[in-house]
């Protein structure tokens, strides 16, 4: 069935994309994405890392925020800022918010039972602070680096479907696999079998790319919604468990070199990239990733384009069947 969410004029002029990373909005999702095991094989590798390490207290805070359904907000988490001050926010909400947070969930799903209790009893309390520091340190923390550089990618992608087609393109092109755009509704496809309608009424929307999704959810406990979506680069939750950035093949490597065939790869994984992205997604220096596109382009592997202040690569043809071509 369908989501759908309904926009007006207001609502387009007041939609844009979240500046930075939200720490805990991406805890949440992790948080979910650890316990869904519909999702895909690649977060298997990360499911198997993590689990182990689990704390008594993380498994607590775990049984109140299912795969599926409702969860707590904590007092709306979506806060932007340095992720050690974002989570020590979210980690002494208001009792009075943990009751508002918890009353409705406790009508639509079962609760845990320390957790119906939870905004009285100050030893509970104390547990559900070091659960949510213990998972943020266990599944987002590590990452955080290369999250923030792959975040710094996907919104320069977005920001230039704004500039070349308006906000109407980049709702269109956010994540095609379940988002479809049919003016002026943005149609969001479900898995639960129910229709759901949201009306902005000129609050607008902020889009939020995560890593750890693989569908599109909405987040009504902030003002404006949100609109979480999978973000486009899938090697950036394949990242999570391997040390190189992205999956070169090895006949591309034996004939580029592993540097040059994973700076080729990262063009591929994040067309219309600037030099400075392209240096900050491989790790590489800046004058060493301007080298290297030098030398595709060149060899007719991606093409450059000038945009104002940024140079901008993206993948040939060629670079792609090449990409795409048999191991060997």
């Amino acid at each position: 069935m369908v989501y759908r969410i309904h926009f007006t004029v207001q609502d387009l002029a007041r939609t844009r994309m979240v500046e930075a990373p939200m720490p805990a909005v991406e805890l949440f999702l992790a948080i979910r994405a650890l316990q869904d095991q519909s999702q895909p094989a690649r977060l298997r590798n990360w499911r198997r890392q993590v689990h182990g390490k689990l704390s008594t207290d993380a498994r607590l805070v775990m049984s109140m925020m299912p795969s599926a359904g409702n969860s707590p907000s904590f007092g709306a988490p979506a806060l932007m800022g340095v992720p050690e001050n974002v989570m020590e926010k979210v980690g002494v909400t208001p009792r009075t918010r943990l009751r508002e947070d918890l009353a409705p969930l406790a009508g639509r799903q079962p609760l845990p039972w320390w957790a119906r209790h939870m905004a009285d009893d100050p030893s509970h309390l104390k547990r559900l602070h070091a659960g949510l520091a213990s998972l943020y340190e266990l599944l987002v923390a590590p990452h955080w680096k290369r999250l923030t550089r792959q975040f710094a990618a996907e919104r320069a992608v977005r920001m230039r479907q704004v500039i070349s087609g308006g906000v109407e393109r980049m709702l269109t092109q956010a994540d095609p696999r379940w988002l479809r755009w049919n003016p002026p509704v943005l149609e969001i496809r479900t898995l639960d079998g129910a229709e759901h309608d949201l009306y902005l009424r000129g609050r607008g929307i902020l889009l939020v790319p995560s890593w750890f999704l693989t569908r599109v959810m909405v987040g009504i406990c902030t003002d404006p919604p949100i609109l979480c979506y999978p973000a486009s680069q899938d090697g950036a939750v394949q990242a999570l468990t391997t040390s190189a950035p992205g999956n070169v093949r090895s006949r591309t490597e034996t004939l580029l070199g592993q540097t040059r065939a994973t700076v080729l790869a990262t063009v591929a994984e994040h067309p219309a990239c600037s030099t400075k992205e392209l240096a900050a997604l491989t790790d590489i220096a800046p004058a060493s990733a301007s080298e290297h596109a030098t030398v595709l382009r060149e060899a007719g592997l991606i093409c450059t384009v000038r945009h104002r202040n940024s140079v901008l690569h993206s993948p040939t043809e060629l670079g792609i069947a090449l990409l795409n071509g048999p191991a060997a």
